[in-house]
């Protein structure tokens, strides 16, 4: 049975940079956590624009309970970068309509 396809998700979050790391120690020599642009979308609308869950999940087009999820994730890599000298690098992948962000 092949796994079941990715739903698309609006991100409309657009990125500044490529990585935020840690000053001091060469982006060759650090461990790398990849955050993705529906991660970072969520972090942004829950915690930066003070949206729930219900609401974040209606502005990207998915589920509440895939928002959690999403919002979970984002959380934990952003909390084990800042806590343990780790480069978030921002990955690149396909949201709605094809369009690569």
């Amino acid at each position: 049975m092949s796994p079941r396809y990715k739903k698309p998700r609006t991100c409309a979050c657009t990125f500044k940079g490529k990585a935020f790391k840690p000053i001091g120690i060469p982006f060759s020599e650090i461990e790398k956590i990849m955050l993705y642009p529906d991660e970072l979308e969520s972090l942004k609308l829950c915690d930066v624009d003070g949206l729930s869950q219900e609401e974040a999940g209606n502005s990207m087009g998915i589920s509440r309970g895939t928002v959690q999820r999403i919002l979970a994730s984002a959380r934990r890599k952003t909390a084990s970068a800042l806590t343990q000298c780790k480069a978030l690098v921002l990955e690149k992948t396909v949201c709605k309509k094809g369009e690569v962000i």
